[in-house]
């Protein structure tokens, strides 16, 4: 008893204590990264970047993104939240906000700044339901603390740092320079525009153009601006804790032009490995080590490529989009007999119906949504559909219900969910044929990696399942501060010494 008593009083004591922060939050999200790349790669890592993460802090071997779809805007919304789309409302990269079409991040109310690229700049993170990690490190400082997104997509800039932030930077591709919009500021900040001069002599960059996510130097450059804002804005500098939230983008982009292997995909994580260094390495120069708080997580990861698994006799296929979509338009109207499309689209495994075409041709929401799913069921590689009013009570196993469930917004997420076979993922007229794609339950969609390293956390590594949802609310019970407005997760315990 005496024994249990200490081991507990010794826990207690190795965690922060109240009023006890560190200077800096750092998160860091690598799009598509999937948690087998840290194994794959490790002995080709230098000692600087990952596998400083990995050797020096502590990692979550088993987490899981908790639910459906899998897509970008999405996971980065659900790490910085400790949320789904059911409670955060970010269902998708583009999804239906009560029968209108929204990309995420898009807002006509603001204006670009940085650049003349006005679409390009219209975005903020209005959308977004709840609040973020960075969020409540604001409320709880009565605003001191600054908080910082930087991203080569504007929506993994934005909806990170959150509603209350003081800036999100992401790439205008057009003119290869970092912008922002009228949401955080009127004009860019002098060391925003001294960095934005020398991204225009970086030859390699110029040179890339509206290419750059499909090259190694857009993590670069990245990097660079995310440097130049920690030093810039002087964070981790000031009596109240700061956070920094960078996105490294480009291995999607190459993700989905050229898959999850070859010297392409090779080339980007070993070149952000070196980019990871030159990060951490500011951030021990600028805010010392043991001062900071970083942890590293992916927003998503992807399957192997189709025609890569039929090569060596592994299950896998194309689920084909438009064919998909037009047999689901024809079965509803040979049941319903209408004579114009009352499909708004098929995004991310999902169909949105169109209520206003089936209310104007007379026609009754439930026969078809009923017509669809009666098809749905029947096609090719499909193991489950859903509807998701009804998901409850859907004859389907309980991970795939309650991950449905978790990402069904009612007014947002549409109507009809399909699962498909393992290995078999969305592909049209979008898609590169050496390249993949992600969105689906299956651990090679949602097993992602998550470190932690720095300030109160110990070297180590748990198999315990955990979250996407986890992030957050571990991050905010180290800072003791309050959870964001719709956090789910639970505190990670295992990190702290």
């Amino acid at each position: 008893m005496i024994a249990v008593v200490a081991a507990f009083a010794t826990q207690i004591l190795a965690q922060s204590a109240f009023g006890e922060r560190p200077k800096l939050v750092v998160g860091i999200v690598v799009d598509q990264m999937r948690w087998d790349y840290l194994s794959r790669y490790y002995n080709q890592f230098t000692n600087m970047g990952f596998r400083r993460l990995i050797d020096d802090g502590f990692s979550c071997n088993n987490c899981q993104i908790n639910y459906v779809p899998t897509v970008t805007a999405i996971g980065h919304t659900s790490a910085y939240t400790g949320a789904t789309p059911a409670f955060h409302g970010i269902c998708g990269n583009n999804f239906y906000i009560d029968g209108r079409k929204v990309y995420c991040t898009k807002d006509t109310t603001v204006d670009v700044v940085g650049t003349d690229n006005q679409e390009k700049g219209q975005m903020s993170p209005r959308n977004m339901l709840s609040t973020t990690i960075g969020d409540q490190l604001r409320l709880h400082t009565d605003f001191r603390s600054k908080v910082v997104g930087v991203s080569y997509k504007d929506r993994a800039a934005i909806l990170p740092a959150g509603h209350s932030a003081n800036a999100a930077y992401w790439l205008d591709t057009k003119n290869v320079q970092f912008i922002t919009s009228t949401y955080y500021m009127t004009e860019l900040p002098e060391w925003a525009k001294q960095y934005n001069l020398k991204l225009k002599k970086n030859k390699e960059a110029q040179k890339a153009g509206k290419d750059i996510g499909l090259s190694p130097i857009c993590g670069t450059v990245t990097t660079d601006m995310a440097i130049a804002a920690l030093k810039g804005e002087q964070l981790g500098k000031g009596e109240a804790t700061d956070m920094l939230c960078v996105s490294y983008s480009q291995t999607d982009v190459i993700g989905h032009e050229y898959g999850t292997r070859g010297e392409r995909t090779d080339a980007a994580y070993l070149q952000l490995d070196k980019d990871l260094g030159r990060l951490l390495v500011a951030l021990d120069e600028q805010v010392g080590r043991g001062n900071y708080l970083v942890f590293l997580t992916a927003d998503h990861g992807a399957s192997h490529n189709y025609q890569f698994l039929k090569d060596h006799q592994l299950p896998g296929g194309k689920w084909l989009d438009p064919d998909m979509r037009n047999g689901v338009e024809a079965a509803i109207a040979k049941k319903c007999g209408n004579t114009k499309p009352v499909v708004a689209a098929e995004l991310d495994y999902r169909y949105f119906l169109d209520c206003q075409a089936i209310a104007d041709q007379g026609l009754d929401y439930e026969q078809v949504k009923a017509a669809a799913i009666e098809w749905l069921r029947q096609a090719p590689h499909v193991c489950f559909v859903i509807d998701y009013e009804k998901t409850t009570a859907a004859a389907v196993p309980p991970l795939i219900r309650e991950r449905a469930l978790l990402g069904y917004h009612p007014r947002r997420s549409g109507d009809i969910l399909v699962v498909v076979e393992p290995g078999y993922y969305t592909y049209g007229s979008w898609s590169s044929p050496i390249g993949t794609t992600h969105g689906e339950w299956n651990p090679y969609d949602a097993h992602i990696p998550l470190l932690f390293m720095g300030w109160k956390v110990k070297h180590g590594a748990t198999s315990r399942e955990v979250h996407i949802t986890d992030i957050a609310a571990t991050v905010c019970q180290l800072l003791h501060i309050q959870q964001p407005s719709a956090c789910i997760g639970e505190p990670i315990v295992e990190i702290t010494k």
